[in-house]
């Protein structure tokens, strides 16, 4: 919300989630976090939309603890929408959402417009309309997960983008690796992007775990996070025929350069070291099983 307010990049519907913080952050701490942000949003984006132009849109996308998250409403406003977008979390954080989603016109008109067919089914934990809905669902428990998914319309048959950010290293290394072979035996044209921690187990890594634990924050599967080769190898060991990974670094450096020109010029920022080593300890990781050779 705060990265939105100075302007690194534009979101009209966060504002509806979160509410302004009160107070800045230490400036190395506010720079080099709001550029990871910035590049992390630019990079997850760019796959997302490079999936939906490979499909035409006729696909669906499940976004993996979502959150507040609001790219279906960004999406909707390009003209990008998927054949299905679905949202799940936590059913306490769904409720949430909901709950916002119900009390703002903002959020609700959007959905309204893009519904077809029958009455909008809304409870506390769960939306369903014909082309957006949200599920409180534990990712732990994949069958409980696709049940749910499947009473609000999933078809495995349509090309499949998953989405995680920050959302696996909360897991055990297990309970990933369960949710990542669960979405690729269950697709057959499928691709997961996954965004979080990388190269852990140096100094910078350790600190921030060790930052984390302090605020009682338990990263249970800081583990795989050991380097982009572990990364990539869940993603192999689990069902998927190709995986890449790169870090946040490598991801800034492949953003429009004058765009960059302009987030650098927005907060100053002479700790480039400190920035460097936060963005090389974050990684995008996405893996594609194509039968279609989409």
């Amino acid at each position: 919300r705060f990265a939105v307010s100075v302007g690194y990049w534009k979101d009209p519907y966060i504002q509806y989630f979160v509410r302004q913080a009160k107070e800045r952050k230490a400036p190395e701490i506010n720079r080099g976090k709001l550029a990871c942000y910035y590049a992390r949003v630019h990079g997850v984006s760019y796959l997302i939309k490079a999936f939906l132009k490979k499909t035409d849109c006729n696909c669906q996308i499940v976004n993996l603890g979502a959150g507040m998250d609001t790219l279906f409403w960004r999406l909707k406003d390009e003209n990008l929408l998927p054949t299905k977008y679905f949202e799940v979390d936590f059913p306490m954080i769904v409720a949430r959402k909901i709950h916002n989603i119900k009390s703002k016109p903002p959020l609700s008109k959007p959905i309204m417009e893009s519904h077809s067919g029958d009455s909008l089914l809304i409870d506390s934990h769960s939306l369903d309309s014909s082309r957006y809905s949200i599920v409180g669902a534990d990712l732990r428990f994949s069958s409980d997960l696709e049940e749910k998914l499947r009473k609000h319309n999933l078809d495995i048959q349509l090309p499949t983008l998953l989405v995680a950010e920050c959302v696996l290293v909360y897991m055990t290394p297990q309970q990933s690796a369960n949710l990542l072979k669960w979405a690729a035996s269950t697709f057959p044209v499928a691709m997961f992007i996954n965004y979080e921690q990388v190269n852990m187990m140096d100094r910078f890594g350790q600190v921030m775990i060790e930052n984390l634990q302090r605020r009682q924050c338990n990263l249970a599967g800081v583990e795989v996070c050991r380097s982009l080769d572990s990364q990539r190898e869940r993603l192999l060991l689990n069902g998927w025929e190709t995986a890449h990974a790169i870090d946040m670094m490598k991801v800034y450096s492949f953003l429009p350069q004058a765009d960059v020109k302009r987030i650098e010029g927005l907060e100053f920022l002479d700790e480039k070291e400190l920035f460097e080593q936060l963005m090389q300890h974050y990684c995008i990781c996405w893996a594609s099983k194509d039968s279609s050779t989409l």
